[in-house]
């Protein structure tokens, strides 16, 4: 079964409209620990019933919405594990492997036990000030006071019915916007504000259930309709350049330091096998085969197109300034067109796509603090800028890409009156094209080549945000140290080498995000929390070969920032493209 591809839109003027992309980018990393199954961060299902839901939601509205929406396929599995926990909690009983929601439903362990008490607060206060908290007086208040007790070390004074109101509220507030508008639930639960009880708790449970479940057969039939094109990454998100080569990194960065490794091992099999696994999880889910990649991170090397278009994918895209470091050596051939186009390699038949950072960004960064429509107006009046600036017969085309459930917390209402805007007066826009890549593809157009590819991603054009820093190195030197354990294990038992329990730990510790997280930028709760994770990540990996893991496991990679330099941008989650 294949996505509907639709018929173009032509305009009856001797100008072609400007071709417009829009993808949105899904992905969280593994939060299980594969060994318990147990959840150790919530982020999967709260942006699910926020972020996914809501996008879902907007394109199904808007009958001239377009749009490529990118799954990590590691986001896929736990969006049905998820599923599946929360309809055996109902039909069985079975305990939820999730404490945040499995506290929704079960306030046993914090009745009385003053250190689950402050769990349970610190939890709840990781929300959005502005736009989460503010915007509910009653939660609000119930934040205020859990603040005040928790500074005090008063938790025991507090009543049981504050814990269940609080938890309740803060699944509320991460509530989609398009759920708090339709679903008479969460409506009423959002009127009643206080004294939640355990039918109130059961039915928001059951509503979260439900959105999560939906939200895999809504994006599928959505492609099929047309009005998106799904896309995939590398199954757990791995940066694929330097799995295939370290030294990647110097081609952007000639200076960045690299791991004390010299290269990842066996690298290249990893690579095949995270496209290889992606691509099976992908058509599990969606029916049909993925045409596009979106690289983790977009990621790039002249090796992993290669990879890429080895797998038989039709394109893939990556960040603007990888475009400007492939032309850095004929900066005048670049500027003789408009850099609005599709690329390719004299060698390869993957097209390339190269997201304009600078609309990019706007919408990440800047249009949360405007009125949605003066943000929309600045947006179009922008690409038809773009429209004027770049003549000619060629069919121009522009990449606005971005992360799709980040930036939206950000907005007022979860971005609700934005993205309406954004995507009813760009499909009205008789001067651009919503358009897909595939569907680009389609009408055959010209096609600029490149020189060659300079490695890099979509932030910076570098992998600075992976590697070269000395914490992010001693990360990859410690992944390092592991797979050659694994390689020696399944030497001497050639049986293991296809061990499923096996296999999947170790692409849960080859993800992107611990690396990214690494540092001394990004808030220290956060770099802590991952940091724990990816270290009992590689504790699994040793005791599933049935080694000790190294005792340097046993200490904190990374701090992040304790308060000496400035906070990272919204919260360590989003970068800039440049």
């Amino acid at each position: 079964m294949e996505q509907i591809l639709r018929k173009p839109y032509m305009q009856a003027t001797e100008k072609k409209p400007l071709n417009l992309v829009l993808m949105w980018h899904m992905h969280q990393p593994e939060y299980r620990n594969l060994g318990t199954g147990e959840y150790h961060l919530p982020w999967t299902y709260l942006h699910a019933i926020k972020d996914y839901v809501d996008m879902a939601a907007h394109i199904e509205r808007n009958d001239g919405a377009r749009a490529v929406v990118n799954f990590a396929p590691v986001l896929l599995d736990q969006l049905e594990d998820y599923g599946t926990q929360i309809d055996s909690y109902f039909t069985t009983g079975r305990e939820i492997k999730d404490q945040l929601l499995r506290f929704l439903v079960c306030d046993d362990a914090y009745r009385s036990d003053t250190t689950q008490r402050e769990w349970l607060i610190n939890a709840c206060l990781k929300a959005n000030e502005e736009h989460l908290v503010r915007r509910y007086p009653a939660f609000s208040a119930l934040v205020n006071t859990a603040r005040s007790h928790l500074e005090a070390g008063t938790l025991g004074y507090l009543y049981r019915q504050f814990f269940i109101d609080l938890n309740v509220w803060y699944h509320l507030a991460w509530t989609g916007e398009s759920i708090k508008r339709d679903n008479l639930i969460i409506r009423h639960l959002l009127q009643k504000e206080s004294n939640y009880s355990p039918e109130d708790r059961e039915n928001l449970l059951r509503v979260i259930g439900e959105q999560i479940r939906s939200i895999i057969p809504r994006y599928r039939e959505l492609a099929l309709e047309g009005k998106i094109e799904l896309c995939m990454s590398p199954y757990s998100h791995p940066m694929v350049p330097l799995l295939l080569d370290f030294a990647s990194a110097q081609e952007s960065q000639p200076e960045a330091p690299l791991p004390e490794h010299s290269q990842y091992p066996d690298g290249e099999s990893r690579a095949n096998w995270h496209i290889l696994e992606g691509r099976k999880v992908f058509e599990k889910w969606f029916g049909f085969e993925p045409k596009g990649c979106w690289p983790s991170e977009g990621g790039v090397s002249d090796a992993t197109v290669k990879l890429l278009a080895g797998h038989g994918f039709d394109w893939v895209a990556t960040g603007d300034t990888v475009l400007h470091n492939c032309f850095r050596d004929h900066p005048d051939e670049m500027l003789r067109e408009c850099r609005h186009s599709s690329f390719k390699q004299s060698d390869t038949d993957t097209h390339l796509f190269f997201r304009d950072d600078g609309l990019s960004d706007l919408i990440g960064f800047t249009y949360s603090k405007w009125h949605a429509d003066d943000a929309v107006s600045d947006l179009i009046q922008h690409l038809h800028n773009i429209h004027g600036h770049c003549d000619g017969d060629r069919e121009t085309i522009v990449s606005i890409i971005l992360d799709g459930e980040n930036a939206w917390e950000y907005y007022p209402e979860n971005g609700y009156h934005f993205l309406d805007a954004l995507y009813r007066r760009l499909s009205e826009d008789p001067a651009i094209n919503l358009t897909t890549y595939s569907e680009h593809l389609g009408n055959s157009p010209d096609t600029r080549e490149l020189p060659g590819i300079v490695s890099g991603s979509w932030v910076y054009g570098t992998f600075s945000t992976w590697i070269g820093d000395p914490d992010k190195n001693r990360a990859w030197d410690m992944l390092c140290a592991a797979k050659t354990a694994v390689d020696e294990y399944i030497a001497a038992n050639p049986d293991k080498g296809s061990d499923k329990a096996l296999l999947a730990q170790l692409a849960v510790c080859e993800g992107s995000d611990w690396f990214w997280w690494f540092g001394d930028y990004n808030p220290s709760g956060a770099v802590q929390d991952f940091d724990r994770l990816y270290r009992q990540n590689l504790k699994n990996l040793y005791h599933l070969i049935d080694q000790q893991p190294p005792s340097s496991l046993d200490i904190p990679l990374s701090q992040g920032n304790t308060g000496i330099g400035e906070d990272a941008e919204a919260g360590g989650v989003m970068r800039r493209g440049s």
